[in-house]
């Protein structure tokens, strides 16, 4: 080739990088814009005044007239949200309530004194707040926490019971699932961890379903032989 045509043909090939490199530079920083403002979407807002309003007004320090607002929703979708509670579109229903009472009954979750307080050390569950917690005679030794009992036709059975037996990483053959620190008192029931929320619908199959964190804790503070006293009625069932 002569020198005169390789000339020419770097020019060309100067002029094509040019080209690409231009087209290049334009198209990358609208690239990485779009991927720097992408956000989840937060789902909507619902105008349904739920049958919890009042109180979950009142618990959050809203104006209590019982008629959702913009503003109610929005304070109850960030508490729904922080608290990992799905659907979070601000509905002050029976889920989002639950998780507030297990939070405004922690000093003193056995005011009403229906758990026994002459059993020594002792597992509480109320299904009516779907919270639960151990004591030791009338002292608190942890809890409350949220718990998930069964659902409608699979109701945990209520009454005076004792942990019989003890399943770190058992497995259910029934329900072909992992049921984590598990603690069996009564049958197929028992205290275990669950990888979801523990306010999702319905409930559980009859278990007392718990965060990890606290299935773990109850696992450490509970043995064979203890009490377990399960007591209420779950809203639903």
């Amino acid at each position: 080739m002569s020198a005169e045509a390789k000339r020419k043909a770097t020019s060309v090939l100067a002029r094509r990088l040019g080209v690409l490199l231009g087209a290049v530079g334009i198209a990358a920083p609208l690239a990485i814009a779009a991927g720097g403002t992408a956000q989840a979407a937060t789902p909507a807002c619902t105008t349904r005044t739920g049958p919890y309003q009042k109180n979950v007004e009142k618990f959050l320090g809203r104006p209590v007239d019982g008629r959702q607002s913009e503003a109610d929703c929005r304070a109850i979708q960030n508490y729904q949200t922080k608290n990992g509670i799905s659907p979070n579109i601000g509905y002050a229903g029976p889920v989002t309530w639950a998780a507030m009472q297990a939070e405004t009954t922690r000093r003193d979750p056995n005011a009403a004194g229906k758990c026994p307080v002459n059993k020594g050390r002792i597992a509480c569950v109320d299904l009516t707040r779907q919270i639960s917690w151990i004591q030791d005679g009338k002292s608190v030794k942890f809890g409350p926490v949220p718990v998930r009992t069964g659902r409608d036709g699979y109701a945990t059975r209520t009454g005076a019971k004792k942990i019989y037996w003890r399943s770190i990483d058992h497995w259910s053959t029934l329900y072909n699932v992992r049921m984590p620190y598990a603690q069996f008192f009564d049958g197929g029931q028992a205290f275990h961890a669950i990888g979801g929320s523990v306010w999702s619908p319905p409930g559980s199959h009859g278990c007392v379903n718990m965060r990890t964190g606290d299935a773990k804790k109850y696992w450490s503070m509970l043995h064979n032989g203890d009490n377990v006293f399960v007591y209420g009625r779950k809203p639903g069932t």
